[in-house]
């Protein structure tokens, strides 16, 4: 359907704000990822919170197989590990180092890995939700109308959260430099390529771009900033990206329940048996209107020489059996 025509501006702000309301979920579910980031990261370590969001992967992979009711093959199962496994090593660097794995006094280790791991599973839920949204919704709206419902639903969130912190450091409105307006762009850029990547691609590519996306920048990272980059990274790196073509140029077809092989065993059985009775009632057909014909054919003739019309099993006018006259005239 998509936004009403021959409406003014207003008119259709005022629809795309009451057909918000699934974008309204979505809001409050990133806002609760937000709030359980802070918390997992109060209470764990970076390294392990890195850990664990890497599963990230396999719950969007979940998800997709659940409510979008898509079949996936061994072989891109195990290159979703494989990546899985190939981002933690290339984040070596974070995990591996002894003041990220320290633990602060009072923390409660048992809360944030709780806490990473509900937001990891709410993050695997908003992807395959949005794409469901923005591929099957009746109201076919667009990207952009439904990255404006999203921002109106997340506007009021996190207002609350400014305004519960006091407006941080910085204050209300305060610490907007260029950099900062360059980096918002950036991120509202992004927003929008990752939504256009989730409506003609799918959530699990977009999960395979973001990976990629990861190895680049460590490799960015360490030629532009001087960042490390140990060969176990390198390692790493290609086995990203080997596992990224694993899953994409897979030509294995996706595994069949047996139900449904049986139905479709149930329907062609039934077919067959269709396709015989036909067979089978265009001979019998063929047949009667073959002897039907004849029995016309022996009409006419008899007709035509003047004399009663004789069938397979006829007699002569008195009653007995025909004459040699009347055979050799037939």
């Amino acid at each position: 359907k998509g936004l009403p025509e021959g409406k003014t501006l207003t008119q259709q702000l005022v629809y795309l704000i009451q057909t918000s309301r699934k974008m309204l979920v979505l809001a409050l579910i990133y806002g609760a990822m937000n709030i359980l980031s802070f918390i997992s990261l109060r209470n764990i370590s970076a390294s392990v919170f890195t850990i664990f969001a890497q599963c990230k992967i396999l719950t969007t992979a979940t998800f997709s197989t659940i409510i979008l009711k898509r079949q996936y093959s061994w072989t891109q199962w195990r290159a979703l590990i494989a990546l899985m496994l190939g981002v933690l090593l290339f984040s070596e660097p974070i995990w591996g180092n002894p003041n990220q794995s320290a633990n602060r006094k009072g923390n409660n280790p048992i809360l944030g890995t709780a806490a990473v791991l509900i937001e990891v599973t709410l993050s695997g839920f908003a992807s395959i939700y949005f794409e469901k949204v923005i591929k099957t919704d009746p109201l076919k709206l667009g990207i952009w109308d439904r990255n404006f419902q999203l921002a109106l639903g997340s506007f009021p969130v996190y207002i609350i959260f400014i305004v519960a912190d006091g407006g941080g450091e910085a204050g209300f409105f305060g610490g907007w430099s260029l950099l900062a307006f360059l980096l918002s762009g950036l991120g509202a850029a992004g927003g929008l390529l990752v939504a256009l990547s989730i409506k003609y691609g799918d959530s699990i590519l977009k999960t395979l771009a973001t990976t990629g996306a990861i190895v680049l920048t460590g490799i960015l990272d360490h030629f532009l900033l001087g960042g490390p980059l140990t060969p176990a990274m390198v390692i790493a790196g290609c086995q990203v990206i080997i596992a990224i073509c694993n899953y994409s140029f897979d030509a294995t077809p996706p595994p069949t329940s047996t139900s449904s092989s049986s139905s479709q065993l149930e329907i062609n059985t039934k077919d067959s048996q269709d396709n015989s009775s036909l067979v089978i009632s265009a001979g019998e057909a063929d047949t009667t209107s073959s002897t039907s014909e004849t029995e016309r054919l022996m009409k006419r003739v008899s007709t035509f020489d003047g004399q009663q019309p004789l069938s397979g099993n006829s007699t002569n006018q008195s009653g007995g059996t025909p004459s040699k006259n009347d055979r050799s005239q037939v």
